[in-house]
Parts: structure tokens; C-alpha cells; sequence
């Protein structure tokens, strides 16, 4: 079981406006000791988003998506979630209830009586129609729910959030304190790297491999870093793993460092 990202949205992807969920839910899974396996970027076409959701739900991992479950004509996530999982969207009962709050909420606010059915209002139920079977993801900062639905097999599931990182983060947070707080920290993770200077990559290459095939389930990786902004041209070489592993691996990767007569510096 993984956790996977979908952030969909033309805005996103026409640079209206900048993606800030990607470092956001980094920041939330990385502090509870879990780590993202994939991402995905969509823009608001529904054939698409249905080919993603078929392929995504077909699977075990465990899914964030964001943006398109509003109701205006450009929001397709709900009804393509629906689609890839061949059920109808009904209204949910209790996001209609968290929608009536929420309209009684801004009508008191403005001086006056709520009125459920004018043709507003009912259109704002809209945005609690999801795919027979979900479950209600509350949104305390409007009240107005995401939803998440089960896998089409295994055990993942997906959770749809709004858009808005004020509304979605919080909701995110919800999730994993509420279902997954079980596999937090479950599985030990360091990463140590050094800065290395003037030695090329292929050079490294035999190091690399060598500490990957003596540190079973150890990953070495290489970033290299071309040079500007008053920055040398160097390589962040770094293993990651499990931390016993990982002190080992990084001891004899700096062995292996100095046998080359290379130039590095720890990263803090």
C-alpha cells in the first residue's frame, strides 16, 4: 500500500495559478513517518480524469485528489469518479445536511432567514452529489464535505478534497489522523548525503552500485547541481533507507570518497 496524488485543475496546469499541494502533502505525510510514491497533474477534461481514475482505483494505494469537485460546468471530478467506478452520484445524506448548515450559516450572517429552495441553494446541493457508496470527508473550514470511495480491489481508497489548500489541508490532515494513524512511524526512514566537487557522475557510478549491491534495501542516489547563483558546480550523492543501514552505507560511502581523492562536505 502507497500513497499516490492527483491535483487536478486547468489552472494548474495552465499556470494560473502555482500547485502548492505537492510540498504540502510531502510536509503532512513526512512528518508522520510516510512518504509519497507518486503524483499526477490533470486538467479539467473528463475523458482523461476518468482513464486515471479507472487505472488509479484499480489498484492498492492510497489516493489524495484535489480540485474539480465543485458544481460549476468546469468541475467534472465527482462525476468522473463515479464514471470510473461505474455507479451513479446520488446526494449524499449527510453532505446535504453539512450544505443546509452551511447556507443557514450565511444567510444568518447576512441578517436573514435561510431559503433551501430557491434555485441557488438547490443548485449548491450539487456539490454534495457523489458516487453511490462514499463516505463524507468533513471540511471544517465551510462544511461543505469531500468525499472518499474504496478501491475498485484491495484495500486503498481515494479521498476528494476542494482545491483550495485552506480547505483541502486541513482535510487531508483529517484523513490520516483518523484512518491511517496505524502506520505512522511504522517504518524507520534516514537519508544522509554529502556535496561532492569536481568529480563527474560516471566516476561516482562504480561507488554507487557498489553500496547498493553490499546494502540490501539501501538506496544511493546522485543530484547533480550545474552551478550558478554564486553556487559551485557540485553533486548531492546521498543513500537512503533504513537508519542502521544507512550509517553503514554512509561510512563507506564516504570511504569510497576519499579512496578517489574527492572534495565533499556533509550535508546538515
Amino acid at each position: 500500500m502507497a500513497f499516490g496524488l492527483i491535483i487536478i485543475g486547468d489552472e494548474i496546469m495552465s499556470g494560473r495559478r502555482e500547485d502548492k499541494h505537492f510540498p504540502k502533502v510531502l510536509e503532512l505525510l513526512s512528518a508522520r513517518g510516510l512518504q509519497l510514491s507518486w503524483a499526477e497533474y490533470l486538467g479539467d477534461e473528463p475523458d482523461r480524469i476518468i482513464d486515471v481514475l479507472s487505472r488509479t482505483l484499480s489498484g492498492n494505494d492510497i489516493v489524495f485528489c484535489t480540485g474539480g469537485i465543485g458544481a460549476t460546468p468546469d468541475d467534472h471530478t465527482r462525476q468522473c469518479a463515479a464514471a470510473a467506478l461505474g455507479v451513479p452520484l446520488i446526494l449524499h445524506p449527510e453532505a446535504k445536511d453539512k450544505i443546509r448548515e452551511r447556507i443557514a450559516d450565511t444567510a444568518k450572517a447576512a441578517g436573514h432567514l435561510p431559503q433551501f429552495d430557491t434555485a441557488d441553494n438547490m443548485h449548491r446541493l450539487k456539490m454534495g452529489e457523489f458516487p453511490e457508496g462514499a463516505d463524507i470527508i468533513p471540511n471544517p473550514y465551510n462544511k461543505i464535505p469531500g468525499f472518499s470511495v474504496g478501491n475498485l480491489s484491495g484495500t486503498g481508497r481515494h479521498y476528494f478534497v476542494p482545491g483550495f489548500p485552506v480547505m483541502a489541508w486541513p482535510m487531508f490532515e483529517w484523513v490520516l489522523t483518523s484512518h491511517y494513524a496505524d502506520l505512522f512511524h511504522k517504518i524507520a526512514w534516514q537519508e544522509r548525503s554529502v556535496l561532492v566537487y569536481g568529480v563527474p557522475e560516471s566516476v561516482l557510478t562504480p561507488l554507487m552500485e557498489t553500496i547498493e549491491m553490499a546494502f540490501a534495501g539501501v538506496k544511493v542516489f546522485s543530484l547533480p547541481h550545474v552551478g550558478e547563483d554564486g553556487v559551485r558546480a557540485h553533486i548531492d550523492l546521498g543513500v537512503k533507507g533504513d537508519p542502521v543501514l544507512v550509517a553503514q552505507a554512509f561510512l563507506r560511502m564516504e570511504e569510497g570518497l576519499r579512496s578517489l581523492h574527492a572534495e565533499f562536505t556533509p550535508v546538515a
